[in-house]
C-alpha cells in the first residue's frame, strides 16, 4: 500500500492511477494518523511553496512527514513534494519548508529569450551512485512544469541533474528518499518505470 499526501495541491489522482497501473493499491489521504502509519509515502504536488507549506501545516501533516523522512521509510517526492524538503523557498519573499534536506529553492536566472517556466519534455542525467533509475535510460525523456528549482548545498545528495540553460538539480536521493522536479505520472512509459523501480 502506498499512501499519498493531500495537502489540496497537485495531481493526486494521476499518481493514483500510476501506481494502480503497475499493480499497487495507493490511497489518496490528509488524515495526519494515516500518514504517519504509512509504509510507503508519496508527496505531489504544484503551485506555490508558501501555499504548500501553509496547507501542511493547517492540516498537521508537517511532524508525520518529518517523522517518516527521519525514520528512512520509503518516500517518493514528485515536483512541489521535491521542493518543500527543502530549508528555504523564495518565491515571493523567504518560507521555511521541511527543512530535511539543506539548500533553497530558487527561480530559475536563464538567458535572454529562454522562457520560465520550465514546461515541456527533457532528459536527465542520472549520477552515478544512483540506483534508482536502473530501469530507465539515458535517453529517456520526462515531463516538467516549474519556475523555480532547488539548490542543495549538499552536491552529494544530488541524483540527476537536467539541462535548462544551464544544469539544475532534477532529482535528489538520500537513503531511502527519493524526490523528482519532474512528474513520473506524466512521464508516460519512462515515469511509470521510474516508480515501479520505487515501488519495488
Amino acid at each position: 500500500m502506498v499512501t499519498i499526501v493531500d495537502y489540496g495541491s497537485g495531481n493526486l489522482r494521476s499518481v493514483q492511477k500510476a501506481c494502480e497501473r503497475l499493480g499497487v493499491a495507493a490511497i489518496i489521504t490528509d488524515d495526519p494518523n494515516r500518514v504517519a502509519d504509512a509504509d510507503r509515502l508519496i508527496l505531489p504536488g504544484v503551485g506555490a511553496f508558501s501555499d504548500a507549506m501553509r496547507e501542511l501545516h493547517a492540516r498537521g501533516l508537517v511532524e508525520p512527514i518529518i517523522a517518516h523522512l527521519r525514520a528512512d521509510r520509503p518516500f517518493f517526492g514528485i515536483c512541489m513534494g521535491l521542493q518543500l524538503l527543502f530549508e528555504t523557498g523564495l518565491e515571493g519573499g523567504r518560507h521555511a519548508g521541511l527543512g530535511v534536506l539543506a539548500g533553497d529553492v530558487v527561480r530559475f536566472d536563464l538567458p535572454a529569450g529562454m522562457k520560465v517556466p520550465h514546461m515541456g519534455w527533457n532528459t536527465v542525467a542520472w549520477t552515478g551512485e544512483c540506483e534508482m533509475p536502473t530501469a530507465g535510460r539515458a535517453d529517456d525523456y520526462f515531463y516538467f512544469v516549474h519556475a523555480y528549482h532547488a539548490r542543495p548545498s549538499d552536491a552529494s545528495i544530488v541524483a540527476a541533474t537536467t539541462d535548462y540553460g544551464g544544469p539544475f538539480c532534477s532529482a535528489v536521493r538520500r537513503g531511502r528518499l527519493f524526490a523528482t522536479q519532474f512528474h513520473p505520472e506524466k512521464s508516460q512509459a519512462a515515469g511509470l518505470r521510474l516508480l515501479a523501480s520505487y515501488l519495488a
